[in-house]
């Protein structure tokens, strides 16, 4: 639980460390100097993993929407102003840049809640916005009304289904749901949402059995799910923090006695201090497989381990061996075409490689099946005919099939 929240020093690359103690030690630099310091080291830390910036940020009327991503065709992220902090600063948060100088051109944020119903309206293809942040639960009651309100009330899109809320306020205040001032008015909203014919859904955000344990925490899960509101929890594998298939097996069993379903295990990003805590993919399937055997089947609804990769979710089904040879067995569990979503691929198994950038495809071939649609995805963003990587026409069902039955986005 220490290493979750304290930084320490060896999450740092050896010469970045080295060039901030040098920084720190010089009498000369001031604060202002320090903070630029910083800002360059966090620049060399690949703050937005998975193109998110370049790949991910949409376009309303021909231009750029602050504080929206839309990545997947179904969901959209809308991150408010107002919630880009966290009751917890965990060491590994890949959202880690969310939380840098104020003004710094690395934070997601939007406070215009007009452009994200607007832009809900005018794409029919949305079912689910994801409320994230940082943490919308540090917000007032009063202040996600305000944002959330147009999503399910009088006039909201009739083809939007589903408000997420992502948070890791269960774990560590769960007091936001029970005692805090307007825990009330935080329950009220939630029962308003779900009494419109909404789901709602809390990403509930647990990386250790230790924070479902408390027992505000399961009153707050009570009186969530008494509004009808249905809790997710989710989490990566984190090395020195949950790398056990124990503490997996414990927490998933504990929060489905509770209510909570648990949803994914994450392979740790290839952002920040991943160096440190990242686990070989090998070893991940092998604690997330120990772990998913000692469940029931009600809490056999987790799905990893899952790697939130630039073209989509990647998740390690297995390992095969074919011919002597053993080979990785993946499959996306989301991605920018939802058409990849529908095989299963494999690539050369490799003991070292943590992430999906690290895999290569098997049996000699020069890149994975999605890879010639996904470049031509990149250069369409490139050529400015789309917000984001994935061609909203196209994700909206008008993209045009060859008759190798592949999607041609040369339209």
């Amino acid at each position: 639980m220490f290493k979750l929240s304290v930084p320490q020093p060896n999450m740092l690359d050896r010469n970045h460390l080295d060039y901030i103690l040098a920084a720190m030690k010089r009498p000369e630099t001031s604060r202002v100097e320090m903070r630029k310091i910083s800002e360059l080291v966090r620049t060399r830390m690949n703050p937005h993993p998975a193109g998110q910036k370049e790949e991910n940020v949409p376009q309303l009327d021909g231009k750029p929407v602050s504080g929206l991503q839309h990545k997947y065709r179904e969901t959209v992220l809308f991150f408010p102003s107002e919630g880009q902090y966290c009751h917890a600063y965990c060491t590994y948060c890949f959202r880690w840049a969310q939380f840098t100088s104020v003004g710094s051109e690395q934070v997601f944020k939007s406070s215009n809640r007009d452009v994200l119903l607007r832009y809900v309206q005018q794409h029919p293809m949305v079912s689910d916005v994801l409320v994230t942040g940082g943490d919308p639960m540090v917000m007032p009651a009063s202040t996600l009304r305000h944002y959330l309100e147009p999503l399910f009330g009088p006039g909201s899109p009739p083809h939007l289904d589903t408000i997420r809320i992502g948070t890791k306020s269960l774990a560590w205040w769960p007091y936001r749901f029970v005692h805090d001032p307007d825990a009330a008015d935080i329950l009220r909203l939630f029962s308003e949402i779900t009494a419109s014919g909404k789901h709602l859904t809390i990403q509930a955000h647990f990386s250790h059995p230790r924070e479902v344990e408390h027992p505000v925490t399961q009153e707050a899960i009570r009186l969530i799910r008494m509004t009808g509101a249905q809790i997710r929890s989710q989490a990566p594998l984190i090395k020195h923090v949950n790398d056990q298939p124990k503490t997996w097996a414990s927490m998933w069993k504990l929060q489905s006695r509770l209510g909570v379903i648990p949803y994914y295990m994450f392979v740790e990003r290839d952002t920040g201090a991943r160096d440190f805590f990242s686990v070989p993919l090998t070893r991940a399937l092998d604690i997330f497989s120990s772990a998913y055997s000692q469940l029931p089947g009600t809490a056999r609804t987790v799905r990893g381990p899952s790697m939130s990769a630039s073209p989509g979710k990647v998740c390690v089904l297995g390992e095969t061996t074919i011919n002597d040879r053993r080979y990785f067995v993946l499959k996306f569990l989301q991605s920018r075409n939802p058409e990849w979503s529908q095989k299963v691929f494999l690539a050369e198994f490799d003991p070292n490689a943590s992430w999906f950038d690290d895999l290569k495809p098997a049996f000699g071939a020069k890149e994975f099946f999605f890879n010639e649609q996904y470049q031509q995805q990149k250069l369409n963003v490139d050529g400015g005919s789309s917000g984001q990587l994935c061609d909203v026409d196209w994700l909206a069902g008008k993209g045009v099939t060859s008759d190798s039955g592949q999607v041609d986005l040369s339209m």
